[in-house]
């Protein structure tokens, strides 16, 4: 298997010795003109199957996988997140005075890194792993839900700190996708919260929770780095980009042929697997590539294939992550339930504390390997 290169404006020779054609479709200068008043909405926040959306796509992806053990059990965390998504959880929300604060920075509201995690995560935490004790998964990861029903209030803070920092040192990588489930459920649930309250006051409160923010390449809801781009077609939206987010999967939109880490517009290529017969595995999922900073993000097209769900789909093509990775660029995307290290994760230790990081019983261990290989 290979990676075979592209430019964003044209297929070019690619650095394997094998070429396609782009595989992006852009719009002409007569099309760009006739959609020109048909802007897509700049925000897609998460509705109420899209975990159930995520376990589906995952389970498809499993069929005849070499990761097929892992991406079932991914699917079995989703379906519980849906599960638990669909009971009512009230929560602290920021108020008006908060909003405008956010607002005036340019920040997100609820900014994961600043906004005050909430007791309530835990809970979710502890129900999913009560339901993973007595689900018909494998014995490696009901081993694992029971190891962390023990971990203390402190413990678990500090994990979820690092997690949220990006990961880093001291962040067990075999906890850290049961941990980032349930921040995920934590975080789309305030997200859905504070928009239905919105939505309650017949849109008469002052201002709108959510909105484009100064930093274009992070989650203007959470703050947090996508996990991948997805190219949508809708009437409205036909071909357009948004970036997807890591934690609460909001969608924003993004311009097409633009790094996500260092948004230049020079030097972008696009990478896919290409088989020993030179065929796509799946033409659906491609890297963009940044010769500017050396970063990639992976991108799944709709067009292609109408079921892509970015996290899934950027999953299950982690042979492309060792391929582009090989050639020396970066991965900015991040994906909480698969952590091998990320290069650009942050420290969750405060300046000059040369402590060892919070070490649980798994510290520096694999993630799950739920078929026990």
């Amino acid at each position: 298997m290979t990676a075979t290169s592209n430019t964003g404006n044209a297929g070019g020779t690619g650095e394997t010795g094998k070429t396609v054609s782009s595989q992006i479709r852009l719009m002409t200068p007569e099309e760009i003109a006739v959609n020109a008043g048909a802007r897509p909405a700049p925000l897609r926040l998460p509705e109420a199957g899209v975990f159930a959306e995520r376990a589906l796509r995952l389970r498809q992806l499993a069929q005849d996988h070499p990761m097929r053990d892992y991406l079932l059990f991914a699917a079995e965390v989703a379906q519980r997140q849906h599960e638990q998504l669909k009971q009512a959880r009230p929560l602290t929300l920021p108020n008006e005075s908060d909003l405008a604060e956010a607002m005036a920075a340019g920040q997100p509201p609820l900014d994961s890194r600043t906004f005050a995690r909430q007791s309530a995560w835990r809970d979710e935490l502890k129900n999913l792993l009560q339901a993973l004790v007595t689900a018909a998964v494998p014995a490696p990861v009901q081993a694992l839900a029971k190891d962390l029903m023990q971990w203390d209030e402190a413990t678990l803070e500090r994990q979820a700190h690092a997690l949220l920092s990006g990961g880093g040192p001291g962040l067990d990588p075999a906890a850290a996708p049961l941990l980032a489930a349930a921040l995920q459920l934590h975080w789309v649930r305030l997200v859905q919260q504070l928009q239905d309250r919105y939505q309650r006051a017949g849109k008469t409160e002052h201002l709108a929770p959510f909105g484009l923010i100064d930093d274009p390449t992070v989650c203007p809801c959470c703050g947090s780095r996508p996990v991948a781009s997805i190219t949508r077609i809708a009437a409205e939206m036909s071909g357009q980009r948004f970036l997807a987010c890591s934690l609460c999967a909001t969608q924003w939109h993004y311009v097409r042929i633009k790094c996500t880490h260092c948004q230049s517009t020079k030097g972008i290529s696009f990478r896919q697997l290409v088989d020993d017969d030179g065929k796509l595995p799946n033409e659906a999922v491609q890297a963009e590539c940044c010769e500017t900073c050396g970063h990639y993000l992976k991108q799944v097209h709709m067009e292609k294939d109408l079921q892509v769900e970015p996290l899934a789909d950027d999953l299950a093509s982690l042979t492309l992550d060792l391929l582009v990775g090989d050639l020396g660029l970066v991965r900015h995307g991040f994906n909480p339930l698969l952590i091998l290290g990320e290069p650009d994760a942050g420290d969750d230790r405060p300046p000059g504390d040369d402590t060892q990081a919070p070490g649980p019983a798994h510290s520096g261990a694999a993630p799950p390997d739920p078929g026990g290989h």
